[in-house]
């Protein structure tokens, strides 16, 4: 009798190379090296190439056995450069060779097939033989001039766009790169970037590494992005969740929510609010993040200290950060409390430091800071003192001020930069701030960088306030599709 059985082919897996995207990060020797790569690394790096040429081999061989095991907790790709033998002894995911350190062969014979091997190259020519040779991946460049090398040619953006036409293999941009330079890099065909310094030397390195890996969205299809919202319900339509997904969905991103209060209101104002139980905030947020990729998530109302306490908690213990655009929603445009009292000092405490960006108008950074605003020159004060406050960025928007532009001022740690706009005198402003914060949240999940986000941003909002039209006897909500239509004709 025949065996009338089907078989398959069960392809093991663990024996394939990882893949090398996303951010590739390259150590330095300064201090406190492991505390600055465990930042790192929770920023979302997807590849650790450990470099120490300076050092004993067991000085190598005891600091590389300590990242190896910090790699291993975040599922980082851990590869050594240069050195064959470090890498055997390690069980590194793989090795990087320089262009005379070394070849593809020798190594592969080594490590064994289920490593990855990389090779740095300079020209078509060395990336071709590389890619011929056997190796996984390239590293390619200098990009851009680089003070951690002598770099004798630097092959630049063109270089990358000519090899990237011929080369299937995954190729690492190398070379001075930054969150100021890194979209033409992408655009220009690369599947990762190397980065030192900008990520190593950076204040925050968890938010250097997520600024970078939010760039690479702009090479995805729309919906680009998905931008998760946790906020409270406006059953008028015009603030709240209802804008967060109007403006997320019309500028071409992917809404998620989390809902943490429904309202009973109108154009006139709210008449009542019912806080949801913090354990179904959290299930509902649990529930999102377990399966949806979320890119970033921006907060809006979130009513009670156990909503913020339970949310700062459940966000600052994952393993890789999601950048998170706050804005702290105190007040309804027709004056009704939105964040109980005794809420403000605990959003202060846990819930700010996590902010990559933190987007109150004057009233609120009045509230945050315990003082009045009059001017610009105090909004700029403001916009500092809550970055010392732990947020990473600051955008103090300015509408509640009199004057004929209406001007933020937004602090990125290092200086102010002011987005104006000529001011418009209208009653129709109701959602202005979850809409123009959720705009930056869209923008960023799309790959743009935080100026353009938030300059794009700031002409989406005026836009909408300019184009609103009256709904209702009070404060008339801002126009949603016109300035999105608008906003996205221009660009």
């Amino acid at each position: 009798m025949s065996d009338t059985r089907q078989f398959r082919l069960v392809v093991n897996k663990d024996s394939q190379p990882p893949d090398i995207s996303g951010l590739y990060l390259i150590t330095d020797q300064g201090d406190d090296l492991m505390g600055r790569v465990g930042l790192a690394l929770r920023g979302g790096v997807s590849t650790l190439q450990y470099r120490a040429k300076d050092m004993a081999y067991d000085e190598r061989l005891a600091e590389g056995g300590e990242l190896k095991r910090l790699c291993a907790r975040f599922g980082t790709t851990f590869i050594v450069n240069d050195d064959l033998q470090l890498a055997k002894e390690l069980d590194a995911d793989g090795v990087h060779l320089g262009q005379d350190d070394g070849n593809v062969a020798d190594a592969r014979a080594l490590l064994g097939s289920g490593k990855v091997i990389g090779k740095s190259t300079h020209n078509l020519e060395e990336a071709v033989r590389a890619e011929q040779d056997g190796a996984d991946y390239i590293g390619f460049g200098a990009v851009y001039p680089t003070g951690s090398k002598i770099v004798s040619h630097i092959p630049g953006i063109e270089g990358m766009r000519l090899i990237r036409g011929t080369i299937k293999i995954p190729i690492v941009a190398i070379g001075g790169i930054t969150a100021g330079n890194a979209c033409r890099v992408i655009e220009a065909g690369a599947d990762a970037l190397a980065v030192i310094s900008s990520v190593l030397s950076s204040p925050r390195p968890e938010i250097a590494v997520a600024e970078l890996l939010l760039l690479f969205n702009r090479a995805r299809p729309f919906p680009r992005g998905a931008v998760l919202s946790i906020a409270g319900s406006d059953s008028g339509g015009g603030a709240g969740i209802q804008a967060d997904i109007k403006t997320i969905t019309l500028l071409g991103s992917y809404s998620a929510t989390v809902l943490t209060a429904l309202t009973a209101q109108n154009t006139r104002g709210v008449s009542s609010i019912y806080g949801l139980p913090p354990s179904f905030v959290c299930d509902q947020l649990d529930a999102v993040l377990s399966d949806i990729p979320i890119d970033v998530i921006k907060t809006g109302m979130l009513h009670t200290p156990a909503i913020i306490s339970a949310l700062a908690e459940r966000l600052g213990e994952r393993k890789v950060i999601i950048p998170m655009v706050i804005d702290p929603v105190m007040v309804a445009k027709g004056g009704a409390s939105l964040l109980e009292r005794e809420a403000v000092q605990l959003f202060r405490d846990q819930l700010l430091p996590l902010a990559y960006l933190l987007t109150p108008n004057v009233p609120e950074a009045e509230r945050l800071l315990g003082r009045t605003i009059k001017n610009e020159q105090e909004m700029e004060q403001a916009a500092r003192e809550l970055h010392a406050l732990g947020a990473a960025n600051v955008l103090v928007k300015g509408g509640h001020l009199s004057g004929h532009l209406s001007t933020d001022i937004l602090y990125d740690g290092i200086r102010c930069h002011r987005f104006s706009s000529e001011r418009i005198f209208t009653s129709n402003t109701h959602g202005t701030g979850c809409s123009y914060a959720s705009a930056v949240a869209a923008l960023l999940a799309q790959g743009e960088p935080l100026l353009t986000a938030v300059e794009r941003s700031k002409l989406f909002i005026s836009s909408a306030i300019r184009l609103a039209r009256s709904l209702g006897k009070g404060h008339g909500p801002v126009n949603h599709f016109l300035a999105a239509r608008e906003l996205l004709h221009i660009s």
